[in-house]
């Protein structure tokens, strides 16, 4: 059965009206006779006519159908087929994007199951069916098969899918690669019988740079990330604003200074010119509020960002277009704020739980020296969390969490910085938490740099025991008919190329 990803495009084939209208545009001129002499001719009413013909009708079609074609490719074109999966013994699949090195991984048994007749299927959307023997046959670079994703597919999402489609007692082999990157969310649940395995990515080591600003002594402290299978972890260096060192390269585009890997091909990073302001509000935690300044000292003095730091008691005083707003009061703050300043740290207020627990941080990205987890002793239970966890106690439940609201993003703390609540005033790992909160990496970033990577025993879905009710013992399968649509474009073109130059000499002639 044919369907269309994308319908609304077929709003764009309205567009065959343009060479309709160009064609009956077409108007006739009359001819002028020549007479020897008008005196015999008699008088009559004046009389005028105009003739609309269409000329070149073939050609006027073949642009109709050239707009039409592209309408369609628009789309996204699919065959949907039910198949019997009677017929089927089992399925083997493997990313597109990273058909070449999977393939090579697991060569032997690839082929072992390709003979005994398992159907191999592509692990992308649709799992599109492809012949693996043909594949195999004809290409003799396995990298011309691979196919640059245009966004990180999310594996486990994709085994929800396949979940729902293929019936419990179908054999699946499933081969992937083990980059963290691609399992993002809750681990699925599934009643699938798969078998699946998973290899470390050849570029599995990643070094870039994540960061650059200028210091208060005017060199450039500039953050190197590096990423591998154990983790991602963050140097900083300071190099010469005019020179840069042997491992950067400094450079000014536009008036912008650049700094990027010495002899690397990877995007240069804009040096920061710009402060950091932070604004601590309080109206009685003045306590909480000297902790939490002796913690962003220590982080500016690391990082020797230019930053200015200040306490406000009074919320009108708090200047506009603050990098940071701690506001450490129950009472919540205006909402204005969330239009005029980037983020917003926020105490949360509820019922108040004794606890004895820890805080962690989700992220697992290296701090400086390493890190420890801080007792908590109370804790405000999340009743509306619906954003990012960002630290967590030692039962999964928030200490911090992040949404986006209007403008700003918005923290949520269900502590507070003082003693009675948590060790984090005592703590080292305090102010390395609030260098990884107020430096942290952009995620796009991080998403495209991350090398990290899960263990087999991570990656595997929950097992439940379940029994799929396939209609029919049939299960549908979607073949992309783009490049079918695309070999009748470019077709269509050249013929209408070919028959409007014909018809130009013709006419010339």
């Amino acid at each position: 059965m044919l369907q269309f990803l994308n319908p609304i495009w077929f709003f764009a084939a309205a567009a065959i009206l343009i060479p309709v209208l160009i064609h009956l545009w077409n108007i006739k001129p009359g001819k002028v006779l020549k007479v020897g002499s008008t005196s015999l001719i008699v008088s009559a009413s004046r009389k005028s006519s105009r003739s609309f013909k269409l000329l070149d009708i073939l050609l006027l079609l073949l642009r109709c159908l050239l707009l039409l074609l592209i309408a369609i490719l628009l789309t996204a074109p699919i065959w949907q087929k039910k198949i019997s999966a009677a017929k089927v013994k089992g399925w083997v699949l493997l990313p597109k994007e990273n058909f070449s090195e999977g393939y090579q991984h697991y060569k032997t048994s690839i082929d072992s199951l390709n003979k005994l007749g398992y159907e191999f299927h592509y692990f992308n959307n649709g799992f599109p069916k492809a012949d693996l023997t043909k594949l195999l046959l004809e290409t003799k670079d396995l990298k011309t098969l691979d196919t640059a994703a245009k966004q990180t597919p999310i594996y486990w999402n994709l085994v929800s899918q396949l979940d729902s489609q293929l019936p419990t007692d179908r054999p699946v082999y499933l081969y992937t690669p083990n980059s963290a990157k691609h399992f993002v969310g809750d681990k699925p649940q599934s009643a699938l019988n798969l078998h699946w395995q998973t290899y470390t990515p050849a570029d599995s080591v990643n070094t870039w740079v994540q960061d650059a600003w200028f210091n208060n002594n005017n060199t450039v402290k500039v953050v190197q990330g590096t990423s591998k299978p154990s983790g991602t972890t963050y140097d900083y260096f300071n190099i010469q604003a005019d020179k840069g060192d042997a491992r950067f390269a400094v450079n000014v585009n536009n008036g912008q200074p650049e700094v990027s890997l010495m002899n690397s091909k990877a995007k240069a990073m804009p040096v920061d010119t710009s402060t950091l302001h932070i604004a601590i509000y309080t109206s009685s935690n003045t306590a909480d509020a000297g902790y939490l300044k002796a913690a962003l000292d220590a982080v500016a003095q690391f990082t020797q960002r230019k930053t200015v730091i200040k306490q406000y008691t009074s919320a009108n005083a708090i200047p506009l277009g603050a990098n940071w707003i701690f506001w450490l009061s129950e009472q919540p703050f205006a909402a204005r704020l969330l239009q005029q300043h980037t983020n917003i740290f926020a105490y949360q207020v509820g019922k108040v739980q004794s606890v004895n627990t820890r805080i962690s941080s989700v992220s697992d990205i290296a701090l400086p020296n390493g890190s420890e987890q801080i007792p908590l002793f109370k804790l405000i239970g999340a009743t509306h969390q619906t954003g990012e966890i960002i630290w967590h106690d030692g039962f999964g439940h928030p200490v911090l969490d992040a949404e986006k609201q209007d403008n700003a993003e918005v923290y949520h703390f269900y502590s507070r910085f003082s003693p009675t609540w948590n060790d984090m005033a005592w703590s080292s790992s305090f102010p390395k938490l609030m260098l990884q909160l107020i430096n942290v990496p952009s995620k796009n970033t991080v998403t495209d740099q991350d090398r990290r990577s899960l263990t087999n025993e991570q990656i595997q879905p929950v097992k439940i025991e379940e029994t799929h009710a396939v209609v029919a013992d049939k299960f549908t399968v979607q073949n992309d008919l783009g490049r079918y649509f695309w070999l009748a474009l470019i077709v269509v073109f050249i013929i209408e190329r070919w028959l409007a130059t014909r018809t130009k000499i013709v006419t010339n002639g």
